[in-house]
């Protein structure tokens, strides 16, 4: 059963301080886990299979390409203030999976995992490039995202999403057999969708977020 936390948890506006319109929206986290692999429902395999590289070493500019690649339609933004040190102690950790799927060459998205104390694995982030969204990719990429997940001896495996996120995600992670644990929601500034030629470049905006 999932349970809602009174209405504005919090308000918090969008690391991005260039002088932009903004907009306030309400978003809903969804915290979801998946308990063991007899609950992961597999999704078919995409007509190609695409390779699946373990991202290990990979470098902060690397890391940063894959990140911005993935998120950037969707305002993914907390690893745009980390500086190169944080970003390089914290790939280099033993207990953080970057794993990269290549079409053809090409990288097709990314998933990152991390396996904390208790020995639970938490997807971090997951998905796809723009131009390889809507070819069947991914359920298959959560599917060896959970894997790889339960591989580590993760006695769960958990994520959130939110409002913002595809609207693919929400649907996918339950069809593969994660269940919702708990629902909170909160107040966002964000950069004006509609006027995109007011928004930085992801590398301008990191300059501009670290100062």
């Amino acid at each position: 059963m999932s349970t809602v936390a009174p209405y504005p948890v919090e308000h918090i506006r969008f690391p991005l301080m260039p002088p932009v319109p903004w907009t306030r929206v309400a978003v809903r986290r969804t915290h979801l886990e998946l308990r063991s692999a007899a609950e992961l429902v597999p999704a078919r395999l995409p007509d190609e299979v695409p390779e699946l590289v373990l991202r290990r070493p990979i470098s902060p500019a690397e890391y940063l390409a894959l990140y911005t690649t993935v998120g950037e339609q969707w305002l993914w933004r907390d690893r745009l203030v980390w500086t190169d040190e944080e970003l390089q102690r914290y790939l280099s950790s033993p207990d953080v999976y970057v794993w990269n799927p290549k079409v053809r060459g090409a990288d097709a998205g990314y998933f990152e995992l991390k396996q904390h104390a208790d020995r639970s694995v938490e997807l971090m982030y997951f998905g796809l490039a723009p131009a390889f969204i809507g070819r069947g990719l991914g359920g298959w990429l959560l599917t060896r995202a959970a894997e790889e997940a339960l591989a580590l001896g993760a006695p769960r495996v958990t994520l959130n999403t939110c409002t913002l996120d595809a609207p693919q995600a929400l649907p996918n992670y339950l069809a593969r057999g994660f269940r919702i644990v708990s629902e909170d929601q909160y107040l966002l500034d964000i950069p004006d969708r509609t006027t995109e030629q007011s928004l930085p470049a992801p590398s301008e905006r990191r300059s501009f977020i670290q100062g």
